[in-house]
């Protein structure tokens, strides 16, 4: 004999409502995948880990973050990097409050800066553009651009010895052609 289906609302609801009960019905809970012996052992590997590296980790991480301002003015040339350098430390002195101060003040253009000495880099970049001069890798077009800059930054200010040196070796450089190799010598038999 077939069975008849009852598909009354009704008695959808309750069966809905009664899965629904079943289901917030407290089952039972365990804390963790260990049990017993492996659990202290999880737990006391678990405590050394977060008392010697979570220090240590954290630490390095709030250095790192403080530097950051002192490391972008060094790639950017800002010629107050210096200044900025010393913000950085302080600023790990105060627990960072100091810091957004550094870090916008790395990105920012030094308008009073190129007013006041003809350039808006730091006297590394010369430094190191003069050992790439040197090397033989600037082309003609960069040599011209550091000699320029060079001389507006004498005509503002007097350079430093080192800038000085280098801007006479950059003038000297503008006179001198280069020549070709010299051809051996032939010698007359005179030896």
């Amino acid at each position: 004999m077939a069975r008849k289906i009852d598909s009354s609302p009704r008695r959808a609801s309750a069966l809905i409502l009664s899965s629904i009960a079943l289901g917030l019905l407290p089952t039972a809970a365990s804390a963790s995948m260990f049990a017993g012996e492996a659990l202290d052992t999880v737990a006391n590997y678990l405590a050394w880990f977060i008392v010697i590296v979570m220090p240590v980790a954290g630490i390095i991480v709030f250095w790192k973050l403080h530097i950051l301002p002192e490391k972008i003015a060094e790639k950017r040339h800002h010629p107050q990097k210096d200044a900025i350098q010393v913000l950085c430390l302080l600023s790990l002195v105060f627990g960072g409050l100091l810091w957004p101060i550094a870090w916008l003040w790395a990105y920012t253009r030094p308008t009073g800066s190129y007013m006041a000495y003809g350039t808006e880099k730091h006297e590394d970049y010369f430094h190191e553009m003069a050992e790439e001069w040197r090397a033989g890798k600037l082309s003609k077009d960069e040599i011209d651009e550091l000699r320029e800059e060079l001389d507006a930054m004498a005509s503002k200010a007097p350079l430093p010895r080192k800038l000085k040196v280098l801007r006479e070796e950059l003038s000297g450089a503008r006179t001198v052609q280069p020549t070709a190799p010299a051809a051996p010598a032939l010698s007359g038999g005179n030896a």
